[in-house]
């Protein structure tokens, strides 16, 4: 009698669990919806008069929270900036450090929206020879960085690798050379069925010879704005010197998205605010549809 009191409990549990399981395996087999952005905030200069972050700060703080991406990466931030974000953003976590060092420096965090997704793991690398510390490599005129999360939505398994980076402006040997190390290390760190999404401001066209190595082998990156399936909203250009139109035709921030994404919508943010614009460069954002892995 106990024997078969055993068994039977055995059978229920086991009926149990696959039950979990296959809900589990729904859950995960959803596709999902995430909207990307990518924004050069422009570091704090005094400098720029009128166009300084304190006459600013708002504007950008206000547009963030309006576009409401689910994952972001911002560019040129120093410290006092990113604290003024996040405690004007407290739907969102931001990550990353500076260039120089800690919090030291330009960073470029990554942001995402904690209602959304669960923190599984994150740092950063200096684009150079010696990405585990602080330094200077190739012909570039600063420190340049990545900085990458790995993030779980709250209401599936899936998972979202992001990388958010800021290419040097003067050195062409240093842009194709973080090109190379960012590839290598996507071929070396991306899981199977993670879904990987690279932003940035690449001071780069899309059609020049690093971005051409981006997305032209492994792996398998594509250009957010060539594969949207609606018409790409807003200006071409994305850098706008503080004037109220695109400083060059051509698009220097991206979004790059890998396997399994489809991009339903694209815009670049040519938003003006009093005859002004928030920053010197435009906000872009792409509406994704992330496929199940199976």
């Amino acid at each position: 009698m106990l024997a078969l009191h055993i068994k039977r409990w055995f059978a229920a549990a086991a009926l149990a669990l696959i039950a979990l399981l296959t809900v589990a395996s729904a859950a995960g087999a959803e596709p999902q919806t995430l909207r990307l952005m990518t924004y050069n905030i422009r570091l704090d200069l005094a400098s720029d008069g009128v166009n300084a972050w304190p006459h600013r700060r708002e504007w950008v703080a206000e547009q963030i929270q309006w576009l409401r991406p689910d994952i972001f990466g911002l560019q040129e931030v120093l410290p006092h900036q990113k604290a003024e974000l996040i405690a004007a953003l407290p739907r969102y976590r931001m990550f990353g450090g500076g260039r120089d060092g800690k919090d030291s420096g330009e960073s470029s965090p990554v942001g995402f929206d904690t209602g959304r997704f669960d923190f599984r793991e994150g740092g950063m690398f200096w684009l150079s020879p010696t990405p585990d510390v602080p330094s200077r490599a190739w012909d570039a005129a600063n420190r340049r960085i990545a900085t990458w999360v790995r993030l779980r939505f709250r209401d599936s398994r899936a998972d979202v690798l992001a990388l958010n980076t800021h290419w040097d402006h003067i050195g062409i040997i240093a842009r194709r050379q973080s090109a190379a190390q960012i590839i290598r290390w996507i071929e070396s760190n991306a899981r199977p069925c993670e879904a990987v999404v690279v932003l940035g401001d690449f001071n780069s066209t899309i059609d020049s010879e690093q971005m051409r190595a981006m997305t032209q082998g492994k792996p398998s990156l594509r250009d957010a704005r060539a594969i949207t399936k609606t018409a790409p909203f807003g200006p071409a250009g994305t850098f706008n010197a503080f004037r109220t139109a695109p400083a060059r035709p051509e698009a220097i921030d991206h979004i790059l998205v890998g396997e399994r994404i489809d991009v339903e919508r694209y815009a670049v943010i040519s938003q003006v605010i009093e005859g002004r614009v928030p920053s010197d460069h435009f906000p872009v954002l792409a509406d994704l549809r992330i496929a199940s892995c199976r």
